[in-house]
């Protein structure tokens, strides 16, 4: 391939292209004018130089000209003293191929943050429709049942007890999911401190036990720890809010567990510095399209099934928002018909 053929010239190679050949063209007319066999050399060497430091030097001018407006642009910023010494001289040394490789770097990123906003707002509408959905059912259950009384009802007593009880119960869910939305803004803002302290994991998980000991007696259900994980295991974390995890987590599985089934917890040393918590069960399962979406609000692999065992939806959501408050990173392992396994990291304590 040529010199000419070169798609990319530098401006240094292309001032040098156009001055010899300029040259060499004045060269050869002042022979025709002048026999003097030393006059051409002199015209050549003469035009050569002007010719490309002239168009070199506006070549560089007008190239970086535009370069300049190009950064002001990729920054959007007006420039300080110290971005006009960057323009001045920094920026000039710079060949054309890293200028360009700065604008594809910028223009990636900008994709990266179009995709990223488009995504921002498809979560956004989604949450929203979730959010009316989740409102919506508590409320026109408790206008139902306010209608009805309204309507006469509240003369028959047993009646009118049945559907206060009811309206009640719609009203605990519409104040546990205002509280859970509370949670999770809290969190998010990082406004509820995370207060470190060291304890025994496994006497954690006991407690849990111990509070939901009847709600695993209505299903017949039996909470134990993995063999091989009994042997106590200090961690570094917020004892309470750690707590509200192993809560969430061991209600879902007793909620979405079969009936006379298990919910394990295993505790595991990963190294000196982490440990691994899991809760696992041996209910139906989650589908594998569900599981990079089962941390998100209001997000139900099963609606219908969920609707009818209750919960605000925002359970999982809250674990994740914690886990990450404590730098830790949680996650999930699920196969139809045989169980779901939630695990997250801790800090190991001393």
């Amino acid at each position: 391939m040529s010199v000419l053929d070169t798609k990319n010239l530098s401006p240094r190679l292309l001032s040098f292209l156009t001055a010899l050949i300029i040259a060499t063209a004045n060269a050869l007319l002042s022979l025709l004018l002048h026999q003097i066999w030393y006059f051409p050399l002199i015209v050549f060497g003469v035009t050569f130089v002007v010719i490309y430091w002239l168009y070199y030097y506006t070549l560089q001018r007008f190239i970086y000209r535009k370069i300049k407006i190009i950064y002001k642009f990729i920054y959007q910023t007006k420039a300080t003293k110290k971005e006009e010494f960057f323009y001045e001289n920094i920026l000039p040394q710079k060949s054309i191929e890293e200028v360009s490789e700065d604008v594809q770097k910028w223009a990636t990123q900008r994709k990266d943050e179009i995709d990223m906003l488009r995504a921002n707002e498809q979560f956004r509408k989604e949450f929203l429709m979730n959010l009316a959905h989740e409102l919506r059912t508590p409320i026109f259950s408790v206008q139902g049942y306010v209608d009805t009384l309204l309507g006469g009802a509240l003369e028959d007593f047993e009646v009118n007890r049945k559907f206060l009880t009811n309206a009640s119960r719609s009203i605990d869910r519409l104040v546990r999911l205002v509280d859970d939305l509370d949670e999770i803004s809290k969190l998010e803002s990082g406004k509820i401190p995370v207060i470190q302290e060291a304890f025994i994991i496994q006497e954690l998980i006991k407690d849990v036990y111990e509070e939901l000991s009847l709600k695993a007696k209505e299903r017949n259900m039996h909470m134990t720890f993995k063999k091989g994980t009994e042997r106590p295991v200090i961690v570094t974390a917020d004892k309470l809010k750690i707590k509200q995890v192993l809560v969430n987590l061991i209600e879902n599985a007793l909620k979405y567990g079969n009936d006379n089934g298990n919910v394990v917890a295993g505790c595991y040393e990963m190294d000196d510095k982490k440990v691994y918590i899991e809760i696992s069960d041996d209910g139906p399962g989650i589908a594998e399209e569900h599981l990079t979406r089962i941390f998100e609000r209001f997000y139900r692999a099963d609606r219908s099934r969920s609707r009818a065992i209750g919960g605000t939806g925002l359970g999982l959501a809250i674990v994740k928002h914690i886990i990450e408050a404590h730098g830790q990173t949680v996650n999930v392992r699920s196969k139809p018909g045989v169980g779901s396994s939630f695990g997250f990291t801790l800090d190991r304590g001393k």
